[in-house]
């Protein structure tokens, strides 16, 4: 397995802030010691070029993002405070997605340790997310001619507005998200499909709804799946107010993943949110999804190999 992790996914956003920056390091550090990965598995992507960017967001916003003049106002909406290491991670972060993505049209499955800030839109940066990276993949790979059909499996608690809003028009891209209905952000944006819970759901009804809905999008022949798998459905999750358990949300992560195992799409999974009131939660329900990755995807990559050498 290839998965897609930078030192430079950290930025200098003050220790007090409620986004956990480390998380994607601590996450990296125990797939490494626990042996779900080993160092080689683990790749150093090139940060997204000004052009990839471009394929999605204006170029009025990416000059004043990365020349430190976006007003006040654009600041308080993204909720992280400008820094040039914000920029640099926002590129690195990215350039992971944009690896993933072409590492799964290869392999499979790939993962970035970071990614689906999909509350980005064209023209600003919203809720924590500097720059959509799954929609600069999707174009990205739509431009080189490697994807037609590209599917968006949103499992963060919050709605993909942002990825939302810049798919509306585009009849290439299946957007789907489910999310809490109560929770940020206030105005939704409209996705393909989007399931919107009630606060408190459980790991039952949430399964139910998910189990309901994802055969239509495999039904829609996508090219290439990207799966935002976010921490943040979890009970104890600062930010989230449903109430999946840890269990529950591995066997989200297992469900989805099976899926395109099944249908044989590859498939790019990225992080997303994720505020537990224990960091360790966070990190063990993100870890669960590259272990689920591996249970499910190796093992047809292990029979591929004895097939060619018999």
């Amino acid at each position: 397995m290839q998965v897609f992790y930078s030192p430079y996914y950290y930025a200098n956003i003050g220790d007090t802030h409620i986004f956990p920056i480390r998380k994607f390091e601590l996450v990296r550090d125990r797939l490494l010691e626990e042996g779900t990965l080993n160092s080689t598995e683990v790749i150093e992507p090139h940060p997204a070029t000004i052009d990839d960017v471009k394929l999605v967001h204006t170029a009025d916003y990416i000059s004043r993002l990365c020349e430190g003049q976006l007003t006040a106002k654009e600041i308080r909406r993204i909720g992280l405070p400008w820094s040039e290491s914000l920029v640099r991670r926002s590129f690195y972060a990215v350039g992971g997605t944009i690896s993933a993505a072409l590492t799964a049209l290869k392999d499979g499955f790939s993962s970035n340790l970071a990614g689906g800030t999909h509350h980005s839109f064209a023209d600003r940066g919203e809720g924590f997310c500097v720059l959509n990276d799954v929609a600069i993949a999707i174009r990205r790979l739509r431009s080189s001619g490697m994807i037609e059909r590209a599917a968006i499996i949103d499992c963060d608690v919050h709605q993909g507005n942002g990825t939302a809003t810049i798919f509306a028009d585009d009849s290439r891209t299946f957007t789907f998200s489910i999310h809490g209905a109560n929770n940020y952000p206030l105005f939704k944006a409209t996705s393909r499909i989007d399931i919107e819970l009630p606060d408190g759901t459980s790991d039952g009804v949430y399964l139910k709804h998910l189990k309901e809905t994802l055969p239509t999008i495999f039904e829609w022949n996508p090219d290439l799946v990207f799966y935002l798998a976010g921490a943040d459905p979890f009970v104890n999750d600062k930010l989230g107010r449903l109430a999946l358990s840890i269990e529950g949300l591995r066997r989200r992560d297992s469900y989805v993943l099976q899926q395109c195992f099944l249908h044989e799409v590859p498939v790019a999974t990225v992080m997303s949110g994720g505020y537990g009131k224990d960091i360790r939660e966070t990190i063990e329900i993100h870890c669960n999804t590259i272990r689920s990755c591996k249970q499910i995807f190796e093992p047809r990559s292990l029979m591929r190999a004895a097939v060619q050498i018999s």
